[in-house]
């Protein structure tokens, strides 16, 4: 039996990181699951000033 779940994966070759807008440090702290405090948004933003938008490409697969 196959699980419904794979049925509808989305095919990788059709996945985006990015839509080609700005990286901001709250789409950091979104794609790496954690919580939008300041302190989560400080590592972000030191984070996208050290690798810039290839920060969040990553952290997701």
């Amino acid at each position: 039996m196959t699980n419904p779940s794979e049925e509808h994966a989305t095919p990788d070759a059709l996945l985006h990181t990015r839509t080609g807008t700005e990286v901001t440090a709250e789409d950091l702290v979104l794609a790496s699951g954690r919580d939008l405090t300041p302190q989560n948004l400080a590592w972000a933003e030191r984070k996208l000033a050290a690798e810039g938008p290839a920060a969040l490409d990553k952290l997701l697969p």
